[in-house]
């Protein structure tokens, strides 16, 4: 795999483009952004740029395996770089904050249901729903 982003796109024949750069920062910066919430991160710095070009921009980043989405809810996916994808998506029902967890929590589940089921489980993948510690307590 290629050192850098840049040297990924090139390797593959794309060109790196301010937009594509623009948008590989705001999911950095952002974390697990939507893509209308990217937009408005790369519109701070280029008003010209629209949602189509995101969506474009974010479809071929995860082509390249460069960044994933992940579903949160019912809305629109959210983004993140893929070399930090090695987590599990806690997602606090109260408040909607978004938190990583280690995909080593859910061992023994994908364990339970591999010996149950022979089931393979993408603990990598996951979300698990409740809430967070701020809005238990409260």
């Amino acid at each position: 795999m290629a050192e850098t982003w840049q040297q990924e796109l090139r390797a593959k024949g794309y060109r790196v483009t301010p937009q594509r750069q623009l948008v590989l920062e705001a999911v950095t910066n952002l974390e697990h952004a939507t893509p209308e919430e990217i937009c408005t991160e790369v519109q701070r710095t280029a008003q010209g740029v629209n949602i189509s070009t995101i969506y474009r921009t974010l479809e071929l980043l995860e082509e390249l395996g460069l960044v994933r989405h992940a579903h949160l809810g019912h809305g629109p996916p959210n983004y993140h770089l893929a070399a930090e994808a090695e987590h599990i998506h806690l997602v606090c029902r109260a408040c909607g904050r978004a938190e990583d967890a280690d995909p080593k929590a859910a061992a023994s589940l994908a364990e339970t249901l591999h010996g149950r089921s022979g089931f393979v489980t993408d603990v990598h993948h996951l979300t698990v729903y409740g809430r967070c510690r701020d809005c238990a307590g409260a």
